[in-house]
């Protein structure tokens, strides 16, 4: 994975020690009312009251998907 190394899924070790190195190949987006969640993002239990947004990109609905969460 290019650039892997500033990868924040990288750099937490969640690439190589929970899942494999990858390539994205659709957007996604992730957030708690107003708030966008990032790849290494940490929030308090207060900021996640809710329901998160899941918003997959990519326009062909034959395509699935797989959202991982990892909490620490």
């Amino acid at each position: 994975m290019a650039g892997s190394s500033r990868n924040p899924l990288a750099v937490g070790r969640v690439i190589g020690d929970v899942i494999d190195s990858f390539e994205s190949s659709i957007p996604l987006r992730v957030t708690y009312g107003n708030k966008d969640v990032n790849n290494g993002c940490e929030l308090k239990p207060s900021q996640i009251g809710n329901q998160p947004r899941v918003s997959v990109g990519g326009n062909d609905l034959r395509n699935l998907y797989t959202l991982v969460i990892y909490i620490i």
